[in-house]
This record gives C-alpha cells, sequence and structure tokens, in this order.
C-alpha cells in the first residue's frame, strides 16, 4: 500500500461535537459525514429547486415536500458516503485529506458500514413511500447512479460528470414529486433544469477535487479537477454560466414571474466571484469555495421560491 503524505488540511473535524463523542459512535458518524452537511445541502437544494418549479401547489404542500426532502437528502447522502466509502477505502487510505476516514484507517469494518447502509436505505424508502407513485418510477435509476458513482473515478477523466447525474437528480425528482396532474407541460422545464444543476455540480465538485490531485497524480486516481488544472477558470466559469443559462430557461418555461430575476443575478454573481478567486493550487481555498456553493444554492432557491410564489 502507498502510504498517505501527511495532511496539510482535511475536512475531517478534530473538534466540535462529533469529536466528544464515544470512539465508535464518532467513527459512524465521520462515515455518514454527518458533522459535515454540505453535501446534504447541496443534494437538497436542487430537490427544492424542483419542489417551487410546477404552478398550482400550494404553500403547504410545497413545505411539507420540502421537509420529506431533507430527510431523504440526508438519508440518501449518508448512505452514498457509505457507498462511497466501501469502494475506495484502499483509495483513501492512500489520500492524505481522507486517510483517515472510518475505513481507510480501520475504525470501522466493512460489515458495520453495509448494516449502517441498510438503516440509511430504510429511512429513505419510507420517506419515498410518502412521495406519488410517479417518483417511485425514478427512484432505482437514483440509487443505481449512487452505487455507481464510485466507479467512475476508475474508468473515466470525467467522474465529477457522473456525480452532477447522481447528485442532481433530486430535481427531476422533485418537479415530478411537486406536479400535481399531468407532467407532460413540466417535461421541458424539468430536463433545463437538470441539466442546469448537472453542469453547476460538475463545476463546483471539479473545484473541490483540486484538493488531492497531488494524491490522485500520485496513485493514478482520475478526474476533472486534475484534466482541467491547466485551464481551470475557463472550465468552472464554462460549467457555471451554461448552468445558469439553462436555469433561467427552465423558470422559464415553467412560466415563472419576474421575481425571479433579483435574486438569481445575485446567484449568478456569486457563482462568478468564485471564478475570479479560484487557484487550483490552493487546496484550503478550494474547499471554501466548494462550501459557498451552499449559499449561493439557497439564493437560487430564493430566486425559484420568488419567482413561483410572488
Amino acid at each position: 500500500m502507498i502510504p498517505a503524505r501527511p495532511a496539510a488540511h482535511t475536512d475531517i473535524k478534530s473538534t466540535g461535537w462529533a469529536a466528544r463523542l464515544p470512539p465508535r459512535a464518532r467513527a459512524y458518524v465521520l462515515l455518514a459525514r454527518l458533522d459535515r452537511p454540505v453535501g446534504t445541502w447541496l443534494l437538497f437544494l436542487p430537490g427544492l429547486w424542483g419542489l417551487l418549479l410546477p404552478p398550482g401547489v400550494s404553500v403547504w404542500s410545497r413545505l411539507h415536500l420540502a421537509i420529506l426532502f431533507a430527510i431523504g437528502s440526508l438519508a440518501m447522502r449518508s448512505a452514498g458516503c457509505v457507498i462511497n466509502d466501501l469502494w475506495d477505502r484502499d483509495i483513501d487510505a492512500k489520500v492524505a485529506r481522507t486517510a483517515g476516514r472510518p475505513l481507510a484507517c480501520g475504525a470501522l469494518r466493512p460489515r458495520d458500514a453495509l448494516l449502517f447502509l441498510v438503516a440509511w436505505l430504510l429511512i429513505a424508502v419510507l420517506v419515498l413511500a410518502q412521495l406519488r407513485p410517479a417518483a417511485w418510477a425514478l427512484a432505482p435509476l437514483g440509487l443505481v447512479l449512487t452505487a455507481l458513482y464510485p466507479l467512475a473515478k476508475r474508468v473515466t477523466w470525467w467522474p465529477q460528470l457522473v456525480m452532477g447525474f447522481t447528485f442532481g437528480f433530486g430535481a427531476p425528482m422533485g418537479v415530478v414529486a411537486a406536479t400535481p396532474g399531468e407532467l407532460s407541460p413540466m417535461i421541458e422545464p424539468l430536463l433545463a433544469l437538470y441539466a442546469g444543476v448537472i453542469l453547476w455540480q460538475l463545476g463546483f465538485d471539479t473545484i473541490y477535487g483540486f484538493q488531492d490531485m497531488e494524491d490522485d497524480a500520485r496513485i493514478g486516481v482520475k478526474s476533472t479537477s486534475r484534466l482541467m488544472a491547466g485551464r481551470a477558470r475557463m472550465f468552472i466559469g464554462g460549467c457555471y454560466a451554461a448552468a445558469l443559462v439553462l436555469l433561467a430557461l427552465s423558470a422559464r418555461a415553467a412560466g415563472l414571474g419576474l421575481w425571479f430575476w433579483p435574486p438569481f443575478a445575485l446567484g449568478c454573481a456569486l457563482l462568478g466571484w468564485q471564478v475570479a478567486i479560484l487557484d487550483p493550487a490552493n487546496g484550503p481555498r478550494a474547499l471554501r469555495l466548494f462550501k459557498a456553493n451552499v449559499p449561493a444554492g439557497w439564493i437560487l432557491a430564493l430566486a425559484f421560491a420568488c419567482g413561483r410564489l410572488l
């Protein structure tokens, strides 16, 4: 095994509420990333955008669905982290930032992780059962994407694109779950929304991957971050610009009102700021910019809410 280099920085916290837990409980919290909710927000927000897109839905119905999607996002993100760490435990042990993950360092066994995975999937199934049957048909595809995403870095230079399809799957799920009647009028805005989310997530996950480029190159892991490091601003800027165009087209196709545009413009500015200060060689900054997509995503959610509800 190639040992990991000492970590200059890591997203695994040595302080905070998780650090005060007993060692075994802390290992499960770290496995599911419960102490680092950024991924859960980034999974939830596209679903929230989707819930706000269809017309003819009461505020209370949208709120009820948003609560279900929040629980489902927590369950599926946690399940995805377990699946990812099961696939990647040998790779994680060779990467400085991830060598302390519970499966990589031996704090938990694969059997422990599999049982934990089943528990999270049961929660996700219970949430799915509360949605309209049309959403059930999409769920198996989402689960397949979640299970296969960790393999992408082994076979393609574009694992971040696969991640976009996976993490962005909440967007079409949200549209389908919230549409009260015939789905066909919502197909165009649904497809534009999903495509926009995929490109947004391709952009920010490429930023996230800039943290690991040296280790990834050393052990032969492929990534869009390594592939595009020499033209990072152009690539990330292109992803974000195309994503915003598609989100705007989705809002227009769904008939959102003029109040969509002021917060949408602010969201555009925040994504542009990320591109302006991007430095692929600065791992800590890459992590901060990745996390900045949560407030940007909330501002875009505000745009969809204002366009639909005001």
